[in-house]
């Protein structure tokens, strides 16, 4: 049975395997599953950290699965909930938006819940009045988020917990999904390529210490990587079968779905997974091989159609369109230019293009959050960030042009999926920046008319560290030793968690995080 499973992994990957590496392979599954729990841990330290309300729509987030959490689902474009106000109010930070000058004695008042017969100390939290006459813009975003967090936080009220430990409690429902996301990434690495070992290294460890903080806030784009990443495997079992299962087909489609329901800007993930179907069904009818895999591919698609399909109908009949993004455009006051005028949008300039793809990749890796109004990050680290991403993909897809009889045709197939995918989620953003005007809007404005959230693209996580890690092996082909590969992958990592801790270090002294309850 060992041979054959050899002789199957070396037909898929011919003539490229790795040197042996510092870890034997019965030993990949322990160190994935340590790999898992320094995640968990990494997300729970800087969760804790941070205190609320960061400056990325936080307070909308968990107005959401308040109301989610409470039923009936939100119908319609809502004012935000009278307990997501009261607690807005009394446990948000100044610290993201505000510096120490700019109260009286120089220094952040202690927080407000300390005294809380005495009005809160400082303007951000807003009053009553002010947040009683606003929308809450996420209203008609996909439900599949808000309802699993409402469900979490239904679960903490039940353990007694209320008040800033039940906030904190909502984010740390990260923790799993963090954790879940580093085992998933692990399965796709070795599912696409089952020989190559420092890939199978390089994804979860990629995974376990990515620092993008949108893992310490509540947030709907936590889930995306997740769902879309189940969606990449399943796509991948498809690939690499003649036969596949119809049970393989409508978990699959299940999760597509899901990533369609988290949310809309995961709309390119699946539109390209989609086209992938279509292509495959092409290709296997043209060679005779449809029979084996139409029940598979049916249920695919009835699965993803029925949920999105639902959703859809809903969405029409509470917000007026199929997916409840035009209420949303229409609360934040952006407008669509006509056609003619894209063209004139500073993105089609190369220096207006290296300001989009710097900050939007930057912000990928390390997210967007602010203290005392100071973005978290480091020129040079950015600069890493959004070089390497240019990079080592372009080497992984110079591979797939130039190296083709290295690679079985699934895994072209899967690689030239992974590329596509992350490409269509850029492009997706491009779009968005150039066909509004953003009229009175904060972020994007006029002055700066670019969607560069990162956390917006973590849909195409685990292709984007599949297409990564491949580039990087292929980048290192000529180190023959197996732990000077491993110890550059290791520099990454290191590079990544250092800047992470020294960027994260105020977040830590603050009086109004988790750790001074």
């Amino acid at each position: 049975m060992k041979n054959r499973r050899r002789s199957h992994e070396r037909r898929l990957n011919p003539g490229d395997s790795n040197p042996p590496g510092p870890f034997p392979r019965w030993k990949e599954g322990w160190l994935v599953c340590l790999l898992c729990a320094a995640a968990a841990l990494r997300v729970f330290v800087y969760s804790a950290a941070f205190p609320f309300f960061n400056n990325v729509d936080e307070g909308s987030h968990l107005d959401m699965i308040v109301k989610y959490s409470r039923l009936p689902f939100p119908s319609g474009m809502q004012y935000y909930n009278m307990e997501s106000v009261s607690n807005m109010m009394l446990f948000s930070s100044p610290e993201y938006l505000l510096t120490p000058d700019q109260f009286p004695d120089g220094k952040f008042p202690p927080p407000p819940w300390l005294h809380p017969s005495q009005p809160v100390p400082f303007p951000f939290a807003g009053s009553l009045a002010w947040w009683k006459a606003q929308v809450n813009h996420e209203s008609g975003s996909g439900p599949l988020y808000y309802v699993l967090a409402g469900l979490w936080m239904r679960l903490g009220r039940c353990l007694g917990l209320a008040n800033l430990p039940l906030l904190y409690w909502v984010r740390f429902f990260n923790i799993p999904l963090a954790a879940a996301l580093v085992w998933l990434g692990y399965t796709a690495a070795r599912t696409v390529f089952p020989e190559r070992r420092l890939i199978h290294l390089a994804v979860p460890l990629l995974l376990a210490f990515f620092p993008q903080d949108c893992c310490y806030a509540i947030q709907s784009d936590t889930l995306s990587p997740l769902c879309f990443g189940a969606a990449f495997l399943g796509l991948a079992r498809l690939f690499q079968s003649e036969a596949p299962s119809p049970l393989l087909g409508a978990l699959t489609g299940l999760a597509l779905a899901a990533a369609w329901l988290v949310k809309i800007t995961n709309l390119p993930v699946v539109a390209v997974a989609f086209l992938a179907v279509i292509l495959l069904s092409w290709n296997r009818a043209g060679t005779g091989k449809w029979r084996a895999s139409a029940p598979s591919l049916a249920l695919l698609l009835l699965c993803a159609a029925l949920p999105v399909g639902g959703w859809g109908l809903w969405s029409l009949h509470a917000f007026g369109d199929p997916s409840g993004s035009s209420s949303k455009i229409h609360a934040l006051g952006w407008i669509a230019k006509p056609f003619p005028d894209w063209w004139r949008h500073p993105l089609f300039s190369p220096s207006g293009f290296l300001t989009f793809w710097s900050e939007l990749l930057a912000s990928f890796w390390r997210g967007e959050f602010v203290w005392g109004r100071h973005r978290l990050a480091i020129f040079a680290v950015d600069l890493f960030y959004w070089l390497s991403s240019l990079l080592l993909p372009g080497v992984a897809v110079a591979g797939l042009l130039w190296k083709r009889s290295s690679l079985a045709a699934p895994q072209r197939r899967l690689l030239w999926l992974c590329f596509a995918s992350f490409a269509a989620s850029v492009a997706f953003l491009g779009l968005a920046s150039v066909a509004f005007d953003f009229r009175h809007c904060v972020y994007p404005s006029p002055d700066h008319p670019y969607f560069t959230s990162g956390r917006l693209l973590c849909g195409a996580l685990i292709p984007f560290f599949l297409l990564y890690a491949r580039g990087l092996d292929l980048a290192l082909s000529p180190l023959k030793s197996g732990a000077a590969r491993t110890a550059a992958l290791g520099a990454i990592v290191l590079l990544m968690a250092l800047s992470e801790c020294i960027l994260s270090l105020p977040a830590f002294g603050s009086l109004y995080n988790w750790y001074h309850i």
